[in-house]
């Protein structure tokens, strides 16, 4: 079998591997983070304050258990900032009705949603619709990268480094 043949096996492995990951395990394996919830009426600056003392990319403004929206830092960027005041409410700003997903929803049903709707976070719900966690582009890149630690972790620190696909080393 020549280099190429190889590689062209060992790829094909490889998306058969992912493939088959993200079409049969369901969003659990994702390990969902425990949603950051505010409530109507918070201002802003308070929910600003909220995702950066935990370091999340998105909040959930719920009512009670009911989930009312979604504000990311994107919401942030192209909504908030320069355009409002921090001191207005966080309905103003925040995604109502967003799109969600539950626990057991496949990957690939998640991946969908996010692609259709062009965003990176995605409120996990329960049966009775009640928040329970939020998954993100970041975890799905976690998951992929699981399937493969070798592979990706131990890569030369830049691509010009790697190992030659050409025979001989040439």
């Amino acid at each position: 079998m020549g280099i190429s043949e190889f590689e062209d096996e060992y790829e094909a492995e490889d998306a058969h591997k992912i493939t088959g990951a993200i079409l049969t395990e369901p969003i659990r394996v994702l390990e969902p983070k425990a949603p950051v919830c505010v409530r109507p009426g918070t201002t802003l600056r308070q929910a600003i304050d909220a995702m950066n003392a935990v370091k999340a990319g998105c909040l959930l403004v719920t009512e009670g258990d009911r989930l009312l929206g979604i504000l990311t830092e994107r919401d942030i960027l192209r909504e908030v900032v320069g355009k409002m005041d921090l001191e207005e409410r966080v309905e103003q700003a925040m995604t109502p009705d967003p799109e969600t997903v539950t626990l057991d929803e496949g990957i690939a049903f998640a991946l969908s949603k996010m692609h259709v709707g062009g965003f990176r976070h995605i409120p996990v719900v329960d049966e009775r619709k009640r928040p329970v966690g939020v998954v993100s582009v970041r975890d799905f890149v976690r998951f992929i990268v699981a399937l493969f630690p070798s592979a990706v972790l131990n890569l030369p620190p830049e691509p010009a480094l790697g190992v030659s696909r050409t025979p001989g080393g040439a």
